[in-house]
């Protein structure tokens, strides 16, 4: 025969069977902040894109758009790509208006 759980157990969500708490070892720790200007992270781009600085009108959409800050400001005003820190999501491709980014695989 089955045994009833009783009210405060039924709201609680404990049983009889149940072996007691759950422990957890510590994992996933955190012990700075830190962001991605601290570890390069370009290897894991997979399509890398390229400004052809021709074409380029310094607008800096690209630059404000950026989720990696891996564009950076030429000395001349044009924009070059940061590969060690871009990721290779082609934002800046997607919203540049005068189609001055492009885009390849990227060659390992």
């Amino acid at each position: 025969m089955k045994k009833q759980k009783t009210k405060e157990q039924a709201q609680s969500g404990i049983s009889k069977t149940c072996p007691g708490p759950m422990v957890f070892s510590k994992g996933a720790v955190i012990s700075e902040p830190g962001s991605t200007m601290k570890y390069k992270t370009g290897n894991w781009r997979t399509y890398k894109p390229v400004i052809e600085r021709a074409k380029c009108i310094k607008c800096g959409i690209c630059w404000a758009n950026c989720p990696d800050a891996a564009i950076k400001k030429d000395s001349d005003g044009t924009f070059i790509v940061d590969y060690d820190y871009c990721k290779g999501c082609l934002i800046c491709d997607k919203l540049c208006p005068v189609k001055a980014i492009s885009h390849g695989v990227e060659q390992k």
